[in-house]
């Protein structure tokens, strides 16, 4: 969107819908069931929720217009990231306890955005361009700490002697959790600070000649965007309710609600992906595909842990075998994808078809 143009009414609307459903639905004891009632207050929910998320977004891709690359794109990733997090802590430390939420929220966020995000954004931009460039440079900083965070987070879990199965030790967990900060806090310094220039292109900023974002409109835009995520993060436990009744009702497998969280979260950030393909800025698209990735494991497994800690729960983190095969087949596609600095449909084609086989094997294991 636009940071030129007057500001939507749904940029305010949803948010102030959200913070009075949650005042009314608490004050009522209003919940879902699966009735008649229970599943209209279901859809005005998920309305209310997809409304805000998109809210949140487009009041970060204002302040990014004003602050400029690749801090914009960091900001909405942060943004995304935060909901995730609420959303994955709500369900997962809730009333029925689903330690396993956060490796299949995390893994499923990968497998969306590296095959998923990835291979629509690449396919759109080469029939629309032919083909479309990317910085080597700046693929590689993502795809290095990306590697190594799901590796320590999702596979070495099933491999480690202290505790039996797919879980760390408390002392392990620990180890993980700071270990992936300081991965996160030293990515964030080299694309912000120290080689800021890995991941911008020639293009960013082109087309951008309408007047700058003003103060009171920035300022404006600041405290929606905390209102929105607030919002996001009160309706959570809401949410939460719906996942459970929904996942049982329809018989799907327990993953089936990691993915859901997944596609909620990454909607709106998908969407200004797409669009940045579409304007031959592919660059932009990677940053904020590779960046959701980053940002999830970076900082969803290391506050989950600390919650899970908190409340003496178990946080389950290793894929099965079958998950770990198409992870590391979406770390070599991933390498070979970006590693010429170049792109075209067939690479897209790829990309999107492991993330059809992935969806495929959520259901038919």
């Amino acid at each position: 969107m636009s940071a030129h143009g007057p500001m939507p009414r749904s940029a305010w609307i949803f948010p102030a819908l959200a913070v009075l459903l949650f005042v009314v639905a608490s004050a009522l004891g209003l919940t879902f069931a699966p009735s008649a009632g229970g599943l209209a207050f279901a859809a005005v929910l998920l309305a209310i929720i997809f409304g805000t998320v998109f809210a949140a977004v487009h009041h970060a891709e204002m302040i990014a217009e004003r602050i400029g690359e690749p801090y914009g794109t960091l900001l909405l990733t942060l943004a995304v990231t935060s909901i995730e997090v609420a959303l994955i802590a709500t369900i997962m430390l809730g009333d029925k306890p689903v330690p396993t939420l956060a490796r299949d929220t995390v893994f499923a966020v990968v497998m969306i955005v590296c095959n998923g995000l990835v291979g629509i954004c690449i396919f759109i931009g080469g029939l629309r361009y032919r083909e479309q460039d990317v910085q080597v440079s700046g693929a590689n900083v993502y795809l290095s700490v990306l590697f190594v965070m799901a590796t320590i987070t999702l596979i070495m879990p099933n491999h480690t002697l202290t505790t039996p199965g797919p879980v760390y030790s408390a002392a392990q967990l620990g180890f993980v959790s700071v270990v992936t900060l300081l991965l996160y806090g030293v990515f964030l310094y080299t694309q912000t600070i120290r080689h800021r220039d890995y991941f911008i292109s020639g293009k960013a900023g082109a087309g951008d000649d309408g007047a700058p974002l003003s103060n009171g409109m920035l300022a404006l835009s600041i405290g929606l965007l905390l209102v929105s995520l607030l919002a996001v993060v009160l309706l959570a436990k809401k949410f939460s309710l719906v996942v459970d009744v929904v996942t049982a009702m329809i018989g799907a497998p327990p993953a089936f609600a990691g993915v859901l969280v997944a596609l909620l979260i990454l909607l709106p950030e998908s969407v200004a992906a797409v669009g940045a393909a579409r304007k031959n800025d592919l660059q932009k698209s990677i940053n904020l595909a590779l960046g959701s990735s980053v940002a999830t494991i970076g900082l969803t497994v290391p506050a989950v842990a600390v919650a899970a800690y908190a409340l003496d729960k178990q946080l389950v983190l290793g894929l099965d075998a079958q998950e770990t095969v198409l992870l590391v087949l979406t770390f070599i596609i991933s390498m070979l994808t970006f590693g010429t600095g170049r792109t075209n449909i067939l690479f897209g084609l790829v990309h999107m078809v492991v993330f059809a086989v992935f969806v495929f094997l959520v259901f038919v294991p």
